[in-house]
């Protein structure tokens, strides 16, 4: 059966379509509105799954659309629009775009500084599945995050390798364990803006002598069980921000941001640290979730000073965690802060910065 030029089946069909393009056009123009809560900002991470299905609506509802009135030529140019938005905003994170972060040509063992930073999933118990990985990449420094008491005794093996420790073992999937064979200078931990919720700071000395400003974080998420706006979160990354750029020292914050590459939080703390990404020009390094291969996101994150280059960034296997581990080996190289353009705030970031700042 045929309703004018079209069968009952692409009548569905470009229903269908047209129900699955709204949605991703919405999707696409929520976020825009800078509001915090959850059920807004949560649109900020399905960035490459939106293109995908907005790409995929138009190609199909230009082959079974039943003529071509304004409205509907208007909605096809606002679902172009939004795809060409999404993969705007992606961009940065492919081999088209230019490398932040050069690679290292002179990296020497008494310059290198490494970091394997893994989420382990609290409930999850595959303990040796992590010791595994420490062991076959040998990092400097060893970061896990969601980690209770087993964790902490499931992991004192590591501390024969990495004597220096910071542990805030938590039941709340909040816990933080830290691990280092580089001394660690004043550590602490500190509770910047949930009393639940820690972070941990220090210098870790490299084998050449000079310090480094360590900062590891995992802030709440703006998510459902979690937390109702993403407010929390974006001050503990301005908060930390904003000091790593009045120290202006050789700097690693590293961690389960529970934010993605491609938010707005995540260039805003760019500009008001000044810290490089190093995926930027190299790729996505999807870390989130490991159980869903359609369904990813980078969360897990290192940034850096200036004053480092890159020897390599890898995500790791996949060993248990529903959180696939990073690991950074970056070489300290001073004259590469002369090359290598570090973001900056404008007045207008600044302000917008204090503002989510001042709401905690």
């Amino acid at each position: 059966m045929r309703v004018g030029d079209q069968s009952l089946e692409e009548k569905a069909l470009e229903t269908v379509l047209t129900l699955l393009g709204t949605l991703m056009i919405v999707a696409t123009l929520l976020p825009l509105a800078r509001l915090d809560d959850w059920w807004i900002r949560i649109f900020d991470f399905p960035r490459l799954q939106i293109a995908a299905v907005s790409s995929v609506v138009l190609v199909l509802m230009m082959l079974v659309r039943d003529g071509s009135g304004a409205a509907q030529n208007l909605w096809l140019a606002a679902l172009a629009a939004c795809t060409v938005y999404q993969a705007y905003r992606m961009h940065p994170y492919t081999a088209l775009h230019g490398k932040q972060v050069r690679d290292s040509e002179r990296a020497t063992p008494d310059t290198t500084l490494s970091v394997l930073c893994a989420n382990v999933q609290m409930n999850n118990r595959n303990a040796a599945g992590l010791c595994r990985l420490v062991e076959e990449n040998d990092p400097d420094l060893i970061l896990a995050a969601e980690t209770d008491r087993w964790w902490q005794q499931a992991l004192q093996q590591l501390e024969r390798s990495h004597p220096y420790t910071v542990q805030q073992p938590q039941d709340n999937t909040y816990g933080m364990l830290l691990y280092s064979r580089l001394e660690l200078l004043d550590p602490r931990v500190k509770f910047i803006v949930e009393e639940d919720v820690p972070s941990i700071h220090a210098r870790v000395r490299l084998r050449c002598g000079q310090d480094v400003v360590l900062r590891c974080l995992h802030p709440r998420p703006p998510a459902p069980g979690e937390s109702s706006r993403a407010t929390e979160r974006d001050a503990e990354l301005l908060r930390v921000g904003k000091e790593i750029a009045a120290l202006q020292e050789p700097a690693v914050v590293c961690g389960d941001l529970n934010d993605v590459a491609w938010s707005k939080t995540n260039d805003l703390f760019c500009a008001v640290s000044g810290l490089l990404d190093p995926r930027i020009g190299r790729g996505f390094f999807h870390t989130f979730n490991a159980r869903w291969p359609l369904v990813r996101f980078p969360l897990d994150h290192v940034f850096h000073s200036p004053h480092f280059r890159l020897i390599e960034f890898r995500r790791l296997r996949d060993w248990g965690s529903d959180h696939f581990p990073v690991c950074i080996r970056l070489s300290f190289e001073p004259d590469a802060a002369m090359v290598q353009d570090a973001p900056s705030a404008s007045p207008q970031e600044q302000q917008e910065a204090a503002e989510k700042i001042d709401k905690c």
